[in-house]
């Protein structure tokens, strides 16, 4: 400061004597030190050609150069101010209509240790250094909606900040109840819904069910295997693709039981068979649960060749047929015989039988009422099966149902862009859309977006999870679904658009607003790629 000084006011100085006072006592002696550090060199070169002396001046004198820094503080004339948040005269106020605060507080004011692990502070009544709270449920509701709505997540650590009696049930049921929760949580419950079997059907192939098993490494220029497998006599065909086989086995079927594969949901094949009169049942989307039958054929004609061809996996239609007689000639407890035995009215031949020349020669009628007889035991023994299947599968489930004007959440899978680039809240979108207040409306709406008949609402049971809580404000529709559930993305607005460089060369790119999604989840993409792949879209 006093180089700056000296400076300012060079004029005023340069032909007068100057003291300089400081509260540095060595800066006295500095004209008779030696100098060894640079800065006292600069500092001196600057004092040359002025006429001063260094007077040393403790620094509490030192009014006028320190009269900011050590200005005198009288503690009796401070006020104090104290601010008290707005929720503790709110807790205060519980305790006047709850008769065991009141009861609290006047043994409390009276005696502090009448009652154990409770004290008293500033009005407030403490459990356990815990915020006592009365009986406000207002108060309540807004604590726990404070602390589990907040970012951090406080809903875990409440008890270690408030308590009142009967507060744990008081969380569970608040979280219970809270709607984000459910609509974003996972439902972790037994599940849903009774099991609900396929009729049994009265003879062989007039009920059928056909999957594919895909992703096969090319074998004579085929990678696909069509299983077809007979519901009644549980026979199977595995025919790889391409083929050129028709309905020249068995005839048509009466009712044909697929997933959503999309061949299987073509217009083509819907036209095909309902021209000839077959019924065409498609399962759920996500619940491969509803052709268990196939897909367990699947998993056995999988592990048979895994363990056949795993040296040379590109040879496995060497060993489909093989495959095919050996699941065919197996044991099912289900029939209690073979599925060979079930279609053909005898047991599978054995190598060693060629040379029995004993066997008794039945006659038509015989074969014809044994057939019969086989039929009536076959459908008997499925039957059995069934009901052992279900008592099984219902030890772990719970019975689920829903009266009219029962507020329900639907489980959908989240949209996948498929042409675009995967969007970025794929993974943190909702698990649960709704909730819906009819029952009505929501079977309405399931019709018009699943094509669905009445026989299958039950399926849909286990995508359906009741509304806790007070009735909330239900949704208006679905959001925009294709045949397999899952939701469509589609463009609905342009926000707005910029200019990039990419490889030395300018793109145009729009801000896109999506079906379903608010504008705030708007994205950047490419003008070009939005133009090929939604070809109708023109903003």
């Amino acid at each position: 400061m006093a180089i700056y000084a000296l400076k300012k006011w060079k004029h005023y100085f340069a032909s007068s004597s100057l003291i300089i006072r400081t509260d540095q006592q060595s800066l006295k002696y500095i004209q008779e030190q030696r100098l060894v550090e640079g800065i006292q060199h600069k500092l001196l070169i600057k004092l040359l050609g002025y006429n001063y002396t260094i007077e040393y001046k403790k620094g509490k004198e030192n009014k006028a150069a320190d009269a900011l820094s050590r200005t005198p503080l009288h503690q009796s004339v401070l006020p104090i101010t104290v601010i008290t948040p707005t929720w503790i005269q709110e807790v205060q106020n519980s305790y006047i209509t709850d008769e065991r605060c009141q009861q609290l507080l006047t043994k409390l004011t009276v005696a502090p240790s009448s009652f154990p692990n409770y004290t008293l502070r500033n009005g407030l009544i403490r459990y356990k250094v815990k915020l006592f709270i009365g009986t406000a449920k207002d108060l309540k509701i807004q604590i726990l909606s404070t602390l589990h709505a907040s970012a951090p997540g406080r809903a875990f650590r409440i008890k270690l900040l408030v308590y009142w009696p009967g507060m744990k049930q008081d969380i569970a049921a608040f979280v219970k109840q809270c709607p984000v929760c459910q609509k974003n949580k996972s439902e972790n419950t037994p599940y849903p819904g009774l099991l609900q079997q396929l009729p049994i059907p009265d003879m062989a192939w007039t009920h059928i069910s056909m999957d594919f098993i895909e992703g096969l490494p090319t074998s004579n220029s085929k990678n696909v295997i069509l299983v077809v497998v007979d519901r009644f006599t549980k026979y199977a065909h595995f025919i790889p693709l391409s083929h050129p086989y028709t309905a020249q086995l068995h005839g048509l079927p009466k009712v044909i039981v697929t997933d959503r594969h999309p061949i299987f949901t073509s217009d083509i094949w819907q036209s095909l068979f309902r021209a000839l009169g077959v019924k065409l049942h498609l399962s759920t989307a996500y619940h491969p649960q509803t052709d268990g039958q196939t897909e367990r054929v699947n998993q056995c004609l999988e592990n048979y060749l895994r363990c056949m061809c795993f040296t040379s996996s590109k040879c496995w239609q060497h060993w489909l047929s093989l495959a095919e007689w050996w699941y065919n000639t197996s044991y099912h407890t289900s029939l209690n015989l073979t599925p060979f035995q079930a279609q053909y009215g005898f047991p599978p031949p054995m190598v060693s039988e060629d040379i029995c020349t004993d066997c008794p020669n039945l006659t038509v009628q015989e074969q014809l009422r044994n057939r019969q007889v086989a039929q009536q035991v076959i459908k008997d023994n499925l039957q059995k099966a069934q009901n052992r299947i279900k008592h099984q599968a219902d030890k772990n489930r719970q019975e689920r149902q829903f009266a009219v004007g029962d507020m329900v959440y639907l489980k959908i899978q989240p949209y996948r862009h498929t042409s675009l680039s995967s969007h970025r809240s794929l993974k943190l979108h909702s698990k649960y859309y709704g909730p819906f207040e009819s029952w009505n409306r929501l079977v309405e709406l399931l019709t018009r977006s699943y094509c669905l008949k009445v026989a299958h609402y039950m399926t849909f049971f286990i995508q359906l999870k009741k509304h806790l809580g007070p009735k909330a404000v239900p949704s208006a529709d679905l959001p925009l679904i294709d045949s397999k559930g899952t939701i469509k993305v589609a463009p609905a607005a342009l926000l707005d658009h910029r200019l990039i460089p990419r490889n030395n060369e300018p793109v145009v790119q729009w801000l896109i607003q999506w079906l379903n999604l608010p504008p705030s989840e708007a994205t950047w993409e490419d003008a070009s790629c939005i133009r090929k792949v939604f070809p109708s879209f023109h903003p």
